[in-house]
């Protein structure tokens, strides 16, 4: 193997990795290049991480057709947003095409055995980010990672964020300063004009802690905040809580709080709804188990056309929210359990449970085991929404040999300016 050159060399970006990074070529050998796009001529210094090859970004000798001048002062730095040099529609194609490849190299299904749907693309590309995780950065500030480090970028406002949370990055700090020290993350959540804020700390409230975020909620008029120990209870400041709707289901009200999870866009989230709904297919004599439910997001949505959903999550505050849709809205068809879902799926399978379907939408490191579930419990079609497309290949492929086909693929652009994309796509058994 050739020995690394000291100094840096120019490289021209071929496409995009599956994790945003430009792809080029030096002598045989695949280089990552953060921060470059297909068609741009760098000048990188070339660093073996392990077996990888990276390129640190120099210089942008000749760009290429698709960059731009990014829209935030902090675009090269941040880690936030690393496409913002990218043109929109060069981002689109290749997220759909990031989707494919990996479904094909990783999980080797061909893009010719299922249909692929158009690229659903968010109605807003800047300003859209209801919710953000902010990390103290030092003197008073609060910030994001930057890039490819745990180094933290101070910010005072973010364009990438819906008008409610924009300048609050800047605004907070400062007041919650007597925290910093045991402060590990703050999360913000917008709905509308309405903002909150969730204190991830190291260690338990203190009086201390609670004067100051109560401190904070007056000062900035917010509608309220969560104080979360290490340990032990959240504690609840003002009304955290904030109401939105259920997607395709209005009069069903969806709950929001600081300190669980919820889709970052909020109308392009309605898109993903609407395409795992159609995706499953679901007739109304259906039973559907619901992996990984959240707040109900889609259980509402898919109670409204089946005989019953059973949800399944780990979070305690997201049962507690999904309990409280359901209760105030007279929603009778469906029931959830709180837990890790695969001790529940085994104790479904041990109670001799059958489902119809089953829509699971995991976390970024997916859902190990699925097929055998699917199988145990009876389940003819699965819809699998994914935040991560590397666990949608091997998952899916866990699918496909266990006797499910895949069906269709839908990409969903849920977040403009960033690699990261959302995929729905459905499998079905024992069909030819």
């Amino acid at each position: 193997m050739l020995p690394l050159p000291e100094t840096p060399i120019a490289l021209t970006v071929e496409r995009l990795g599956q994790l945003g990074e430009g792809v080029a070529s030096w002598q045989g050998r695949t280089v990552f290049i953060p921060g470059a796009f297909p068609g741009d001529t760098v000048r990188v210094h070339l660093e073996a991480q392990g077996r990888v090859l990276r390129g640190l970004l120099r210089e942008v000798v000749t760009p290429g057709a698709d960059r731009r001048q990014a829209p935030c002062s902090l675009a090269s730095e941040c880690g936030g947003c690393d496409w913002l040099s990218l043109a929109e529609s060069a981002q689109r194609r290749a997220k759909q095409e990031i989707v494919l490849s990996t479904l094909e190299h990783l999980g080797h299904m061909k893009r010719e055995d299922f249909e692929v749907r158009p690229l659903l693309v968010a109605p807003r590309d800047w300003g859209y980010r209801r919710r953000a995780v902010l990390h103290p950065a030092g003197k008073g500030s609060l910030g994001y990672f930057s890039r490819r480090s745990h180094e933290r970028i101070a910010v005072t406002e973010c364009g990438a964020l819906s008008p409610a949370l924009s300048e609050l990055p800047g605004k907070l700090a400062p007041l919650l300063k007597p925290l910093a020290k045991d402060t590990e993350e703050v999360l913000l959540l917008a709905e509308g004009d309405k903002a909150t804020f969730a204190v991830m700390l190291t260690g338990p409230v203190t009086a201390r802690h609670q004067e100051a975020a109560e401190s904070a909620v007056r000062a900035l008029r917010l509608e309220g905040a969560v104080l979360v120990p290490k340990e032990g209870s959240p504690r609840l400041l003002g009304k955290p809580v904030l109401r939105s709707l259920s997607p395709l289901r209005p009069e069903v009200p969806l709950y929001l709080r600081p300190d669980s999870f919820a889709q970052a866009h909020a109308e392009a989230n309605v898109g993903l709804v609407t395409s795992a709904i159609f995706e499953l297919a679901a007739k109304d004599a259906d039973s559907v188990l619901e992996l990984y439910s959240g707040n109900g997001n889609f259980t509402f949505p898919l109670a409204g056309g089946v005989a019953s959903v059973l949800g399944v999550e780990s979070s305690p505050v997201g049962v507690e929210l999904a309990q409280r849709s359901a209760r105030e809205a007279g929603v009778s068809n469906v029931r959830f359990v709180q837990g890790d879902a695969r001790k529940v799926c085994d104790g479904l399978v041990a109670e001799g449970r059958r489902f119809d379907m089953c829509l699971a939408d995991p976390p970024r490191a997916g859902a190990p085991g699925l097929a055998k579930w699917m199988v145990a419990l009876g389940i003819r079609r699965v819809v699998y929404v994914a935040c991560d497309p590397a666990s949608l290949a091997r998952d899916g492929a866990g699918l496909i040999e266990a006797g499910y086909r895949p069906v269709a693929l839908q990409v969903v652009d849920m977040f403009p300016q960033t690699h990261h994309v959302e995929a729905v796509m459905s499998f079905e058994k024992g069909k030819a």
